[in-house]
C-alpha cells in the first residue's frame, strides 16, 4: 500500500512540474519573459517578488489580470509595462495564477 501511495505522489509531482513548465512556456510565448524572470528582476519585477507583494490579497488575481491586459506603471517604478491586448483573457488568467503561486 505504501509503495502505491508513493507512486501516486510521484505522478502528482511530475504533473506539477509539467504544469509549471507549460506555464513558463506560455509566458515565453506571450512575451512576458522579455521583461520578467521567475526569480530575478529584469526590466520588471521577478514573479517571486510579485507573488510576495500580493500574498493574501483576495483581489490580486483580477487586478493583476487587468494590469497585464491594459499595461500600467508606478507600482514597481517608472518603467511602464505595455498592454498585452493580443494575449487571450484565458492565457492571462493562467499566467497570473502561475505568477501568484511562486514561492
Amino acid at each position: 500500500m505504501k509503495a502505491a501511495w508513493m507512486g501516486i505522489v510521484a505522478v502528482g509531482a511530475l504533473a506539477l512540474v509539467g504544469t509549471a513548465q507549460a506555464n513558463e512556456e506560455l509566458a515565453k510565448k506571450s512575451g512576458c519573459l522579455a521583461c520578467h524572470a521567475v526569480d530575478k528582476k529584469l526590466v520588471g519585477p521577478s514573479y517571486k517578488d510579485i507573488a510576495a507583494k500580493y500574498k493574501g490579497d483576495a483581489g490580486a488575481q483580477a487586478a493583476l489580470a487587468k494590469k497585464v491586459k491594459e499595461g500600467g506603471k508606478g507600482v514597481w517604478g517608472q518603467v511602464p509595462m505595455p498592454p498585452n491586448a493580443a494575449v487571450s483573457d484565458a492565457d492571462i488568467s493562467t499566467l497570473v495564477k502561475w505568477i501568484l503561486s511562486q514561492k
